[in-house]
């Protein structure tokens, strides 16, 4: 079992910046890929990021390329997303997520433990 806690999230305006921290605890954090997604009003849930078990590899949606940086603390058993150059597009709950697999990690249902979520809003 993995319980996954997040924070950082908040109001800001556009063009500035957030970083959300997802602390794990339970079952060996560095044996997990983690991921974040994020679900808008009236939208499906949708893949931001991911980085694999050792921090080497990294994956993006196109929408975030370039503005978002996904990072691990195995040590602090954490995960990390930078969000710079926000955007009013970018406002919904953000969630982070753990898979044991070595693909698919923009496939929700490939995630076996979730957070409860943040709220990310940016203004215009």
């Amino acid at each position: 079992q993995v319980q996954l806690v997040e924070s950082g999230g908040g109001l800001v305006q556009a063009g500035g910046s957030l970083r959300l921290s997802c602390a794990a605890s339970g079952r060996t954090f560095s044996s997990y890929a983690m991921g974040w997604f994020r679900q808008a009003p009236g939208k499906e849930r949708e893949f931001v990021a991911a980085v694999t078990w050792s921090g080497s590899g990294t994956y993006y949606t196109g929408s975030v390329k370039g503005r978002f940086t996904i990072s691990r603390d195995n040590a602090k058993n954490t995960v990390y997303l930078q969000m710079n150059s926000l955007k009013p597009e970018d406002t919904a709950v953000y969630y982070c997520a753990a898979t044991p697999y070595y693909s698919d990690y923009d496939t929700a249902n490939k995630y076996n433990y979730w957070g409860q979520g943040t709220q990310v809003t940016v203004s215009s």
